[in-house]
């Protein structure tokens, strides 16, 4: 992927540097509040280089957000496929972020969420970006909002890949937004 700069980011691949934040992030119990696994460190890997391998392939998807100044990798924030999740429609593409605990409340989230909406709309083209998060995420709904997503309470559900031992983690509210309403809200800040 090509990277992307932001005011204050730099979003890009993954990078073998990256593999203690990955995991860090992926395995901390405040972060991964809403998720039902936890990674150690061989399982993250892995999936660092699951993920680093589609977005090589795409050229887009939860890539690492790097502080510009500093080198430092604070996170991911992204698109991907929703093909993993069976209750959404074939297609769709989802928005989504996992900040190091520090870096939460600067805005990191939403600056970089803002370029990758750009991406998606502009140079994907697509029509429409998702994002969904366990009802109780508060944090992540916030940015939806600011994001000027709009909530389909129509189509929030109970994710697939949530087992039933964790009950409160398994309904997700759905937020939603269009090409058209980005566009409008893009006029509307210039």
């Amino acid at each position: 992927m090509k990277p992307i700069r932001t005011e204050r980011l730099i979003l890009r691949n993954w990078e073998d540097r990256d593999r203690e934040l990955f995991h860090r992030i992926n395995s901390d119990g405040r972060v991964m509040e809403f998720f039902p696994f936890r990674r150690d460190r061989a399982a993250a890997d892995a999936k660092m280089d699951e993920v680093r391998a589609w977005i090589e392939e795409d050229g887009y998807g939860f890539a690492a957000a790097e502080i510009a100044a500093t080198g430092e990798c604070i996170g991911f924030v992204g698109l991907s496929g929703t093909e993993d999740i069976d209750v959404l429609a074939p297609g769709t593409i989802e928005i989504g972020w996992r900040l190091a605990p520090e870096f939460w409340g600067k805005g990191y989230v939403t600056e970089a969420a803002e370029a990758w909406l750009a991406f998606g709309f502009e140079t994907l083209g697509v029509g429409e970006i998702v994002s969904f998060a366990v009802a109780d995420n508060h944090r992540s709904i916030a940015v939806m909002k600011r994001l000027g997503m709009r909530a389909d309470h129509g189509a929030d559900f109970d994710h697939p890949s949530v087992p039933d031992s964790h009950p409160h983690l398994k309904r997700h509210v759905m937020y939603r937004l269009s090409r058209e309403v980005w566009e409008a809200q893009e006029r509307a800040a210039r």
